[in-house]
């Protein structure tokens, strides 16, 4: 259920006509090439039928954009559930159209039954379809603008000054702004805390441990070890690639990747909303 909830952002207006010729090239070549449902009957002009329904189901994907879209515009934040109703109506809404070509075509008398018969299996094929869609268009999300899933507290952290402490006897600790801090990366005895100052990437290193290092800043939720040597600040990633096996992610300002090991993904993904 919590994975349901999370925010959804891909962009779906931007590809709707893209997605539309993709939908209607599936329809027509299910529909040509397996030829189902008992088509492969048909006496016929068997191409022209098939790209007739891939042009029906383009005029579908069409419109439930077209209407669809401002819904999508006032739902803020949209989430996985709701793109999943969201494409299972469509996939519903492109079954009932091409259905009743499919009784025009076919000269099929339209019953209550039928009727009922044929979306009860629209939903189960949509279902299918719909998971399938849906986790693509996530994963895809997640792996190039991971920034845009985050809950950020950049805001709420604007005027907030932590301390990295060194422990050797004449080390200086480390004061910044949270906002500036990128990641902190263990070096054998050393750490090496990366910054931004004043739009200049810098680079510190202190005698202490990771550990240490969460310890002073375990108050704050953005911070986050996303590997054995490697500590990340959530609010400056802008972009991240990998699957479940493992992330590199990119932090703004930054030319050098951070990677998040195998073990941390899942817990990575607990922070998204």
């Amino acid at each position: 259920m919590s994975f349901l909830t999370r925010k959804y952002p891909f962009p779906e207006g931007d590809h709707q006509l893209r997605d539309s010729l993709v939908y209607a090239g599936i329809v027509f070549a299910i529909l040509y090439l397996l030829q189902p449902f008992g088509f492969s009957m048909y006496q016929g002009n068997k191409l022209l039928v098939s790209m007739l329904f891939g042009v029906v189901t383009f005029g579908c994907c069409c419109v439930y954009g077209f209407v669809a879209k401002p819904l999508h515009a006032r739902v803020v934040p949209w989430r996985i559930w709701h793109a999943v109703l969201s494409v299972l109506a469509m996939v519903l809404w492109i079954g009932v159209c091409n259905f009743f070509v499919f009784s025009w075509v076919f000269h099929y008398a339209i019953t209550l039954g039928m009727f009922l018969q044929f979306v009860y299996w629209t939903l189960i094929v949509g279902v299918i379809i719909t998971a399938f869609s849906v986790s693509m268009n996530y994963q895809r999300h997640l792996r190039s603008q991971l920034e845009t899933l985050l809950n950020k507290t950049t805001d709420e952290q604007r005027d907030v000054v932590v301390t990295i402490r060194d422990t050797s006897v004449r080390g200086n600790d480390l004061q910044l702004p949270i906002n500036d801090l990128l990641f902190v990366e263990a070096q054998k005895n050393n750490v090496a805390v990366n910054y931004m100052q004043e739009g200049k990437l810098r680079t510190v290193e202190l005698h202490t441990t990771l550990t240490a290092v969460l310890d002073d800043l375990q108050a704050y939720e953005n911070i986050f070890q996303c590997h054995r040597s490697f500590v990340v600040n959530l609010n400056n990633i802008t972009s991240a690639q990998g699957n479940s096996n493992g992330y590199q992610l990119r932090l703004g300002g930054c030319p050098t990747t951070v990677p998040v090991s195998r073990t941390y993904v899942p817990k990575l993904r607990s922070f998204i909303a």
